[in-house]
């Protein structure tokens, strides 16, 4: 489902994303996050594969997490992603994870604009304009 500010992906819990209590493993939410971002690119016009063939990269620099609520085997999610922040050089991505309704987990990235030889830089200018149109949260 897409809306101007954000857009959600459904993701079903696998068995591989779990601990052995059958609860997603905290390190899998990093994970559910890049889904959600890929999607969220995609969705909004800029595929992150794009970004790359254009000689860009965004790298984490910064990751929060709050975890509020459990998830389980074979749980249906939605992964709500939105943009929190553009800086020249970077990004912020603002992330929930809901379950029926419940928040599971909240969380945010930061990304650092880079060139395929690892330099900081600015953000493209199609890109800017493209994320301070997507919205925020």
């Amino acid at each position: 489902m897409t809306h101007n500010s954000y857009v959600d992906v459904p993701l079903r819990v696998r068995y591989a994303d779990t601990d052995r209590m059958g609860i997603v493993y905290y390190g899998t939410y990093p994970v559910y996050f890049e889904v959600g971002r890929s999607e969220f690119m995609r969705a909004k016009g800029f595929p992150y594969k794009e970004l790359e063939e254009q000689g860009y990269h965004l790298v984490v620099t910064g990751m929060e997490i709050r975890y509020l609520n459990p998830a389980l085997y074979d749980d249906m999610l939605a992964v709500r992603t939105s943009v929190a922040d553009v800086q020249s050089r970077g990004v912020t991505f603002h992330y929930t994870v809901r379950r029926d309704g419940v928040t599971v987990v909240e969380g945010k990235t930061r990304h650092l604009c880079v060139t395929v030889d690892r330099k900081p830089t600015r953000l493209p200018v199609f890109l800017i304009e493209a994320l301070r149109n997507a919205g925020s949260p």
